[in-house]
């Protein structure tokens, strides 16, 4: 028994130095590979700063993307220095992944999104912005979604697929912000006095820009109305729909007050020419017995 064992450890020993280059070889391939991940990250975090690349992004491109990247390939190297069937191992990776982008393929779709977001800025932290019948300001942007708090105070998160596909406004990307608020007034009446009425009660609301001048303009002749469009200036997107709501106040306070008339839709009918048969026939109708009118018939 101890001569068997004695073969064994002198077996193991033989095996082992046998395999001792291999790991060697392979905590050298590691070594060089992190080596070369700590060499090449300070570059890269130099010109992604210089390209002032958000801090998100930079980290998703460095520590995550990169790092990742770097170390799979220092395992496969390692694996195949080790002896391992490298083939065969990638080839079932592949099927995998080949399945799991298939069942992930939304979240992937947001995550490019949120790549995009970061690196095109139509929009940062602090903006306000309209987009999937959301107003509101932006306050936080992940690789996944986009996080809104609207004016009701309540908090929406809307995937970046989503935002990065649909029609999105920035109340905030150029500083001082026009508000165009629609008004009416009646054809009998001036637009001149309308409008020095309107820019009356305009000058006097707070809130609106002093760097921009207001102006009441007609937009175009409806159905009932000459339209107006008064159009004021805020000094950021925050401010839009309270401005709005405060003109539309004022103007139609001012307008009432001036015995200017805002009119409502209505429809006038003109009758030019009707025979006297046809009157004659609507008296005969009217003074019958209403038993005897033909809808009591009916």
């Amino acid at each position: 028994m101890d001569l068997v064992q004695l073969l064994d450890v002198q077996a193991l020993m033989t095996r082992a130095v046998e395999y001792l280059p291999r790991v060697v070889a392979a905590v050298l391939i590691f070594a060089a590979f992190w080596l070369g991940f700590r060499i090449i990250r300070r570059p890269l975090e130099a010109a992604l700063d210089r390209m002032e690349v958000v801090e998100a992004l930079r980290d998703l491109l460095i520590n995550k993307l990169l790092r990742y990247t770097v170390m799979l390939i220092a395992v496969v190297m390692i694996a195949d220095q080790l002896g391992f069937n490298v083939a065969t191992a990638l080839a079932g990776l592949g099927v995998a992944g080949i399945a799991l982008g298939f069942a992930a393929q939304d979240s992937v779709a947001n995550v490019i999104s949120g790549v995009m977001i970061f690196w095109d800025k139509p929009f940062q932290v602090g903006d306000w912005i309209e987009t999937e019948g959301e107003y509101g300001r932006v306050s936080e942007i992940t690789l996944r979604s986009t996080r809104i708090r609207t004016m009701r105070n309540t908090f929406v998160v809307i995937p970046n697929k989503r935002v990065i596909d649909a029609t999105l406004e920035n109340y905030s990307k150029h500083g001082a912000l026009r508000v165009d608020v629609p008004m009416g007034i009646a054809y009998k009446e001036d637009v001149a006095e309308a409008r020095k009425v309107i820019l009356d009660a305009v000058g006097r609301l707070d809130g609106l820009s002093a760097e921009h001048v207001s102006d009441v303009v007609v937009t175009g002749l409806g159905d009932s109305s000459v339209d107006l469009s008064v159009r004021v200036w805020v000094d950021s997107g925050e401010h839009n729909r309270a401005a709005s709501a405060r003109v539309l106040e004022a103007c139609k306070s001012a307008l009432d007050a001036a015995g200017i008339e805002i009119p409502f839709p209505h429809l006038q009918l003109f009758v030019d020419d009707v025979q006297d048969r046809v009157w004659q026939g609507l008296s005969a109708l009217a003074d019958r017995p209403a038993d005897r009118r033909p809808e009591a018939a009916n």
